[in-house]
């Protein structure tokens, strides 16, 4: 009996506690939250507007509310953040360390933007933020660390490896002389090397990198995730990728990023049971989801203050103009101006680019006769653009002219004002083949040369219609637009640009087929078209070349029916010469048409006679 009652009470103890430690965790006692809330790309986009986000004052509001349901909770940032706008740039990214702290971040990574202004005013501004920037790859040449390469942030008990890593592609994606005399390391190795120091340390492993996404990367956060197993999270910027729930890579590491510009808010919810990472998923708040979320008046009046502060920046003189330097919408968005000569030159200057090209709907103000300030210039260009350089086709070149041309005379925010080169608009031709005569340094165009071209970060996107230049790989990424214009104006000092014939509306030149010798070319000129013609010329040489418009119908055809065709709506010229195997130009010599543009449906045109 006393057996019995010995094994009964030992069975009952061991019994209780298995019932108590089964209660602890169906009541989630032993369960803990940590909530990690992420930025990426926001390029100094600090307010909230209609083309960009919903600015820093929303993303504070919506921290404190996550903060007060979850304490433990962690705001992160993955680079491109101290600039991209004036706000950002007239004090060389101050004001946004600023707004940074305000908020309360934890930690951030630098990216490639984000060494702008040189890495030694980087440096700077590590000092004036409050919260560490930590990257493991980026050295001097002696191969000693220009960041913290990682931290630990214990929350609730748990203790988090938080480290950073900067895309490589940082030594050609800021201007060269900013990232003088440092190297970046392969971000795979030195993940690989994190988790190693840290795994021993921690209960939980977040990266925070600026690498990307993009296939056309060669260092992605999809790599590090591979080659470096043990990575639990990467909160990752620079392809400004949209991920809604994460990307689930390899080894169960979350890959999270939440855009571009404050458009969105990233949240991922991290479950624990003891201190085991036991679950993860990853949401984003949109804009449209907050909409009448109250803005932090804190941040607000941070950023108003600012904002006045820096009025005496604005202020400053940088050079001055004798004449106007013409940015009207009518005159920007439909032919060349002197100011949209300046920007493009401006492009060339500190690229180095043989040709520019920028959007005319892109320059938003006029520069008055006067001293020009740094105000002037920001109104001009207030998008934050950057400037990139792309290796592009001469061919492409032509179609990005026809594209942003195809509307002339009429405005469009893609028409396209341009450095070092010159190109000219035949208007009475269909649109797709009214440039023509175009230049790049002095030389005609060469459709199969590749060209180093200067442009807005918004068209080399493919922005504005300009698609054919999507594709093409950064050569190399500068500073923002604005940035360039005054370092240009305060070079020249005195501005004296003039709109010197860049862009010019004229009929291409009516021309024989090209004879073998030089003698015999000039026996065979073309007589010239007349005048209210400007048609193009025949696409094959002829006998016997006649004025357009005056073309004689040989008798033996006279007697014959001439072959109809009747126009439907949708139809052009092109299309229909494509039907009966000829082509749009002999069909509007046959057809005796002035402007092969302007054809209507029930017209009738006659294909052969």
């Amino acid at each position: 009996m006393k057996v019995s009652a010995t094994f009964f009470l030992a069975f009952g103890l061991v019994f209780s506690t298995f019932s108590a430690f089964a209660f602890a965790e169906t009541t989630g006692a032993a369960t803990k939250k940590i909530t990690i809330l992420h930025t990426n790309d926001t390029h100094s986009r600090v307010e909230e507007s209609e083309q960009d986000g919903m600015g820093f004052a929303k993303i504070s509001t919506l921290v404190q509310k996550h903060k007060k349901e979850n304490p433990n909770t962690l705001l992160l940032d993955a680079g491109d953040t101290l600039h991209g706008t004036n706000f950002a740039t007239l004090v060389k990214g101050e004001s946004v360390a600023q707004v940074l702290n305000k908020v309360g971040y934890d930690s951030m990574a630098p990216g490639n933007h984000d060494f702008n202004y040189g890495y030694e005013r980087l440096l700077e501004l590590e000092k004036m933020i409050v919260f560490p920037l930590v990257s493991a790859n980026v050295k001097y040449e002696n191969g000693e660390r220009l960041f913290k390469p990682y931290i630990i942030k214990e929350v609730d008990g748990i203790k988090l490896g938080i480290f950073g890593l900067t895309t490589p592609e940082t030594t050609y994606k800021t201007h060269p002389k900013n990232v003088e005399g440092l190297t970046f390391t392969d971000p795979a190795e030195e993940a690989k090397a994190m988790v190693s120091e840290l795994k021993g340390k921690v209960d939980m492993i977040i990266a925070v990198t600026h690498l990307g996404i993009d296939e056309s990367s060669t260092d992605t956060s999809i790599k590090v995730a591979k080659e470096a197993p043990g990575i639990d999270l990467i909160v990752d910027g620079h392809s400004h990728s949209t991920l809604v729930e994460g990307l689930e890579a390899d080894h169960s590491t979350l890959i999270v990023s939440s855009g571009e510009y404050t458009k969105n808010l990233g949240v991922v919810e991290l479950t624990f049971e003891g201190n085991k990472l036991k679950d993860k998923k990853a949401k984003l708040i949109s804009k449209q989801e907050v909409a009448d979320v109250e803005p932090d008046p804190a941040i607000v009046e941070t950023i108003a203050s600012i904002k006045k502060a820096q009025e005496k920046v604005l202020a400053e003189v940088i050079g001055k103009t004798a004449v106007k330097l013409d940015g009207e919408r009518e005159q920007v968005r439909a032919g060349e101006t002197n100011l949209g000569n300046l920007i493009t030159d401006a492009m060339i200057d500190i690229t180095g680019a043989e040709l520019s090209m920028t959007n005319g709907g892109g320059i938003r103000a006029s520069i008055p006769e006067g001293d020009i300030t740094k105000g002037h210039v920001t109104t001009v260009l207030p998008f934050g653009n950057y400037i990139i350089t792309k290796k592009v086709k001469g061919a492409d070149i032509k179609a990005a002219l026809e594209v942003g041309t195809s509307a002339y005379p009429d405005v469009k925010g893609a028409f396209p004002h341009v450095g070092g080169m010159t190109y000219k608009i035949d208007v009475d031709q269909p649109e797709g083949q009214r440039v023509h005569s175009v230049t790049i340094q002095g030389k005609p165009l060469d459709p199969n040369r590749e060209y180093l071209l200067a442009t807005n970060d918004f068209m080399a996107a493919g922005g504005d219609e300009y698609t054919m230049f999507k594709d093409y790989p950064i050569a190399n990424e500068y500073p923002a637009l604005d940035e360039a214009l005054i370092g240009y104006i305060q070079k020249l000092g005195d501005v004296k640009i003039k709109a010197e014939g860049r862009i010019k509306a004229e009929p291409q030149v009516q021309e024989a087929a090209q004879p073998a010798t030089e003698e015999k070319a000039k026996e065979e000129v073309h007589p010239k078209p007349v005048e209210e013609s400007k048609s193009q010329p025949a696409e094959e040489p002829k006998a016997e070349a006649k004025p357009i418009g005056n073309q004689p119908v040989a008798e033996e055809k006279a007697e014959r029916a001439p072959e109809v065709y009747i126009v439907k709506s949708g139809d052009n010229l092109t299309k229909i010469a494509k039907i009966y195997g000829t082509t749009w130009r002999k069909l509007q010599e046959l057809n005796q048409l002035r402007n092969p543009n302007l054809i209507y449906p029930g017209q009738k045109i006659i294909i052969s006679k």
